[in-house]
């Protein structure tokens, strides 16, 4: 099990445990949201309650440029999921460095499997997880990474949310052309 860096007081972690036959392994992310700030960090902490894992950001790009969809399959809590694509920065301005990010809510729902199809044109572009407001259109032909994350805040009505435990297990994660 790999144990990722918490960054406040929200704890997470990736477990891909083996099923012993060979057979694909569903990776199970899962921890804990606090809201509660620590005192005295030498870190400047404003907000809390979020965890997230990303990909190593891939070996050349992935082209998703064919694509009109990503699907997962996951099994739940009841929360609303944050899936984000890694995109290469097609601004390259002095200071701009990070790719640029975009991200939809996925709703997770509580212990059934479900198949989450999430058109491309629905991520909306990010910066630090909020939306900005600029005229922008994902480049899908040169995807970086791609992350999921969780906040014990925001998401779909009647999600489950704020702090404490969180899982999700994800099974696969695919590209899709609609019909």
């Amino acid at each position: 099990m790999e144990v990722l860096k918490p960054t406040g007081l929200s704890s997470a972690s990736l477990e891909i445990p083996d099923k012993g036959d060979g057979s694909d392994c569903t990776g199970i992310f899962s921890g804990n949201l606090s809201v509660d700030l620590s005192e005295g960090s030498k870190w400047n902490i404003s907000r809390s309650g979020f965890c997230g894992m990303r990909s190593k950001k891939f070996d050349g790009f992935i082209d998703l440029d064919g694509y009109d969809a990503i699907a997962l399959r996951l099994k739940g809590d009841g929360r609303c999921y944050i899936s984000t694509i890694y995109t290469e920065n097609w601004v390259n301005s002095p200071g701009q460095a990070e790719d640029n990010s975009w991200q939809v809510f996925v709703f997770a729902p509580k212990d059934n499997w479900y198949i989450a199809k999430i058109p491309l044109s629905r991520y909306l572009p990010t910066w630090r997880g909020n939306v900005i407001d600029v005229e922008m259109e994902m480049n899908p032909g040169r995807v970086l990474g791609m992350s999921l994350s969780v906040n014990a805040e925001g998401g779909a009505v009647g999600a489950k949310s704020g702090a404490g435990d969180f899982r999700v297990e994800i099974d696969w994660i695919k590209a899709l052309r609609l019909p």
